[in-house]
C-alpha cells in the first residue's frame, strides 16, 4: 500500500497554487498500464480484493507497491502471466508501459519499475463431451458387442 502522504508535482510555470496527488491514484494508474499489457492474466490481489470483486467493485490498484522517499519514486508490480509468453519481453512491456504512463499523466518520472512474476496462468481447457453420449465408448457397437 501506498504511504498516506500526498505527491506534490512539480510545475515548471508559474501556477496557483500546488498540485498534490494522492498515493492511490499512482497505484491505479499503473495497475491499469501493467493489466493492458499483452501476455499479463491478471495482476496479484489480496483477500480483500478477492472479496470487494465478489461484490462487483473492481481493484484497480491491485498487484502494485509504491514507494516515494527523497524525491525518487519507484514502483513495485506483481503480476500473473499466461502460459506460453516470454517472461522477459512481457516484463519489459510492463515496465515501459507503466513508465510512460505514469510520466504522460503525472510528469513524474520513476527511479525505477520493478516487475515481480508471481506465477503462471495455464490456458483454460474445454473437454468435448457429448451430454447425449456420456457413457458410450467408441470400441463398442451399438448392441454392446465388440468391434
Amino acid at each position: 500500500m501506498a504511504e498516506d502522504t500526498n505527491i506534490v508535482l512539480e510545475a515548471t510555470e508559474p501556477a496557483l497554487g500546488n498540485i498534490e496527488v494522492a498515493p492511490q491514484v499512482l497505484e491505479i494508474i499503473a495497475g491499469i498500464a501493467a493489466s493492458n499489457v499483452d501476455g499479463v492474466a491478471r495482476m496479484r490481489g489480496s483477500l480483500a480484493n478477492s472479496v470487494n470483486e465478489l461484490f462487483g467493485r473492481k481493484e484497480r490498484g491491485k498487484g502494485v507497491k509504491l514507494s516515494f522517499t527523497d524525491e525518487t519514486l519507484s514502483v513495485d508490480v506483481y503480476a500473473y502471466l499466461n502460459y506460453g509468453v516470454s517472461v522477459p519481453k512481457v516484463a519489459l512491456a510492463v515496465q515501459e508501459q507503466v513508465k510512460q504512463q505514469l510520466l504522460f499523466m503525472t510528469d513524474l518520472r520513476l527511479s525505477e519499475v520493478n516487475v515481480h512474476i508471481e506465477g503462471v496462468i495455464p490456458e483454460k481447457t474445454t473437454q468435448a463431451v457429448d451430454p447425449n453420449n456420456l457413457f458410450d465408448d467408441d470400441d463398442e457397437s451399438e448392441n454392446g458387442e465388440d468391434k
